[in-house]
């Protein structure tokens, strides 16, 4: 079947081969055996994919960078979906100033954002470097979990709703049972986009980022400055395949028309 936009396809397919191709050279030098990042790669090893597990500033910020993704996700969805029911289903004056204040994070550039934060809550009032940092993810996440969500709920008849509040169900007992299964799907993407945005960050974190509190991200780049071995290479090839799987997680569970397809509606 002919393609009835070639000049489309072929812009894709160029989009698609800029995007992918240097992912495969990263992975390729992550199985080299020399010592220094060189494509084509010198032979073939598993060395610093051992290197990279045991490398201790890399574990110490995974799991910073896990706790913290975790948490701003949780928080982010327990301020988003309920601003996104009164946004789309409340009697909220203003709707679109509050939703647009909700997506703001999306315009602001993160570098502004992370200022603002270090000047104000660490410069001014002393607080620990963690909690704006979760802070800061926390604002950084909203948007997703208002306009995801959002969307799933636009495409939600309001009318079952109603039938079932007109069945004698509590207002809980509707949004448990009608309005919570719609939203699970939106809900399910928001976390899953959500949690990959706050682990890979760089800009905010290096701004709010401590000797005690440093991202894995953050870390790597680091090491990036100081060294030019192939561990940073292992460690991206590392976390490309956790994504992976959790992408084929995604689909097998929930699938990705109905994770993402409500987001174009």
């Amino acid at each position: 079947m002919r393609t009835r936009h070639p000049v489309a396809a072929a812009f894709a397919v160029a989009g698609y081969i800029v995007m992918i191709v240097p992912i495969l050279f990263v992975v390729a030098t992550a199985f080299t055996a020399g010592k220094t990042l060189k494509f084509p790669p010198e032979g073939f090893s598993l060395r610093w994919f051992g290197q990279a597990l045991s490398y201790q500033p890399f574990v110490g910020s995974l799991a910073t960078s896990a706790e913290i993704a975790v948490l701003a996700t949780l928080l982010a969805l327990l301020v988003g979906v309920p601003a996104t029911l009164a946004i789309h289903r409340g009697r909220l004056p203003g709707k679109g100033i509050v939703e647009a204040l909700f997506l703001s994070p999306l315009v602001v550039p993160e570098l502004v954002v992370g200022l603002a934060l270090f000047q104000q809550l660490i410069v001014t009032f002393r607080f620990d470097n963690w909690p704006v940092l979760l802070i800061g993810h926390t604002a950084l996440l909203l948007p997703y979990a208002v306009r995801v969500t959002g969307a799933s709920l636009a495409g939600m008849d309001p009318a079952l709703e109603e039938a079932a509040r007109g069945l004698g169900a509590s207002p809980l007992v509707a949004f448990w049972t009608v309005t919570l299964p719609v939203l699970r799907p939106g809900i399910f993407s928001a976390a899953l986009l959500s949690f990959i945005t706050s682990f890979n960050n760089v800009p905010l974190s290096l701004l709010l980022q401590s000797r005690t509190t440093r991202t894995l991200p953050v870390t790597m780049l680091d090491y990036v400055q100081q060294s030019y071995d192939p561990m940073v290479a292992a460690a991206s090839t590392l976390i490309l395949a956790v994504t992976v799987v959790i992408a084929v997680i995604a689909e097998r569970t929930v699938g990705f028309t109905r994770i993402f397809g409500g987001i174009n509606r």
